[in-house]
């Protein structure tokens, strides 16, 4: 008997592909494994992965079997390389499917992703979460499971932050939350899109952290990504498919959801909470406020519990906003400031909209030298404005292409530098950056 002899005789099926719109049990069973029978770029089950690596080997013994040879190998095919050099690889966010903690099989109550929420939680809570997947830089992979049981991809990421107990996904994280509007966002909601051609891989999910500013075109993000956790600044609503996100308000929020819930006090916590030095929970608070406040953009990171530079501009720009000058625009928080912050009173920080200028000091009609921390890199203030449009007047404005404008530029310093050398300054006294003295000439 020969080889071929031995082997059992292979049957033959006839592989029927289910409906798409059939809601039976075998259909949907069908849809399944025809989904996890994919290749896992194309949102196929990495386990599902395994077991065709399996199967490719007997395949290849049984060639050996039956060929008395070795089976032949084919090399996969290199990367196309782009105009500018090798191929780069493009940053994907696969998905599992819906599961339990630690990928556990997942409760009948996950996998119906009934519509009651699972517990209260407040927004803080959900920022806070998300924080910290961010800070422990969490890999990001969709059949990992990090160290408090949720799946390391996008859909297991705002799980987590949402407290659900179960890693869901894309598709059924909906199911867990209303649609609002984009005006309605807030912090601690999210930003979904659902890709029906491609659902596993094609689809992403980001937690909303608040705008960055009062345009309302870019927003933090705190998103589950290749190669890890990110907290980014990013365009509304997204990098890409921008117009087929939609935005979802998780409906186990606690008190309504409005920004001042049980994480946080709207009592003024006191003016010694403020200011150099302080380090507390009232810093943070206050820095979240006024980041919904439109203050996100003097953040480079945090809000966080220790007082910074940024806390006081972020400060001082609402307190600006509201037409408020002098001691009552000093960037340290009061009973006013804060009953306005927690009670969503007064009117946003807007970057584009010029401040009145400065006070002018009798007897001189000088207009008062607002403080060398108003000018120089990153400022964006009318007063750097004010400053342009002077220099142009007295002559000194040939370092601008265009403007003058809100924002320093080296033009600003240039220029500033010429009028001070015009001055007969030199060294410390020409570096460009007005002082009293600069400014006092400037407008004299």
């Amino acid at each position: 008997m020969t080889r071929t002899d031995q082997l059992t005789p292979l049957l033959e099926f006839d592989e029927v592909e289910p409906d798409d719109d059939c809601i039976c049990g075998g259909c949907c069973a069908r849809r399944r494994a025809r989904l996890r029978a994919a290749p896992v770029h194309e949102g196929g089950h990495a386990a599902a992965r395994s077991v065709r690596r399996r199967a490719a080997v007997l395949m290849a013994a049984v060639g050996t079997a039956l060929g008395g040879g070795a089976a032949g190998a084919v090399a996969a095919p290199a990367p196309t390389p782009g105009p500018g050099g090798p191929a780069v690889p493009r940053t994907e966010t696969p998905q599992g499917e819906v599961s339990g903690l630690y990928g556990e099989s997942p409760s009948p109550r996950s996998l119906a992703a009934p519509r009651a929420a699972a517990a209260p939680v407040t927004r803080a809570q959900i920022i806070e979460r998300a924080q910290r997947w961010v800070d422990q830089k969490v890999p990001y992979s969709m059949s990992r499971y990090w160290s408090d049981g949720y799946r390391q991809d996008c859909s297991g990421f705002v799980s987590m932050a949402w407290g659900l107990g179960s890693s869901q996904t894309t598709w059924t994280l909906p199911n867990f939350a209303e649609r609002i509007t984009k005006a309605d966002l807030q912090p601690g909601d999210i930003l979904v899109y659902n890709n029906a051609a491609s659902p596993q891989s094609g689809s992403h999910v980001t937690i909303f952290g608040g705008w960055t500013d009062s345009t309302r075109t870019r927003y933090v993000a705190y998103e589950q990504t290749s190669p890890s956790t990110l907290k980014r600044s990013t365009p509304y609503a997204y990098w890409n498919n921008s117009a087929s996100y939609v935005p979802y308000r998780y409906k186990g929020l606690s008190s309504g959801g409005n920004g001042n819930d049980g994480s946080t006090s709207t009592s003024f916590p006191g003016a010694g909470a403020f200011g150099p030095g302080a380090d507390n929970a009232s810093v943070t608070q206050l820095g979240r406020l006024l980041v919904q406040r439109g203050g996100g953009r003097f953040y480079s990171e945090g809000p966080g519990p220790r007082w910074g530079e940024a806390d006081r501009k972020a400060t001082e720009a609402f307190q600006l906003a509201q037409g408020w000058r002098g001691s009552e625009a000093d960037g340290i928080p009061g009973k006013a400031t804060w009953d306005y912050l927690v009670n969503g009173k007064g009117r946003d920080i807007d970057g584009g909209t010029p401040q009145p200028p400065p006070p002018v000091n009798p007897g001189t009609g000088v207009p008062a030298f607002p403080g060398a921390d108003k000018f120089g890199p990153g400022a964006d203030n009318d007063f750097v404005r004010r400053l342009g449009e002077q220099l142009v007047r007295k002559g000194y404005g040939r370092f601008y292409t265009q403007g003058p404008g809100p924002r320093w530029s080296d033009a600003d310093r240039r220029n500033v530098q010429a009028f001070q050398e015009a001055q007969g300054w030199r060294g410390a006294e020409a570096d460009g950056y007005p002082g009293p003295d600069t400014w006092k000439r400037l407008f004299s």
